[in-house]
């Protein structure tokens, strides 16, 4: 007589890692000062500071986490603090279409 088969157990899930909801402020460089707030409500997150008092908010979705709205204010702080850079490649783009020539002339 032979053995009943047993049911094959499920592999167990990978359980993600947690994601960061606190941040180092780019204005006062302390650690863990920043807060990300969501508010699905009314579809606005929002970054703050709580020493030195600075925040951004940006528009948000159901997939946006902390992490990307930290991102687009540090994003938003570079943009800001280099101009300069920001017309070089503009400039760079529209030098690079009014010099472009066919190959077949």
């Amino acid at each position: 007589m032979g053995k009943r088969k047993s049911k094959a157990k499920p592999p167990p899930k990978k359980r993600m890692d947690k994601l960061d909801t606190v941040f180092c402020c780019p204005f006062c460089n302390h650690g863990s000062s920043v807060e990300c707030r969501i508010d699905l409500k009314n579809l606005i997150g929002e970054a703050s500071c709580r020493i030195c008092l600075e925040t951004f908010s940006t528009s948000v979705n159901a997939l946006t986490e902390p992490i990307d709205i930290y991102s687009e204010w540090i994003d938003e702080c570079e943009r800001v603090n280099n101009p300069e850079e920001d017309n070089a490649n503009h400039y760079e783009d529209d030098n690079a279409s009014r010099y472009r020539y066919d190959e077949e002339e």
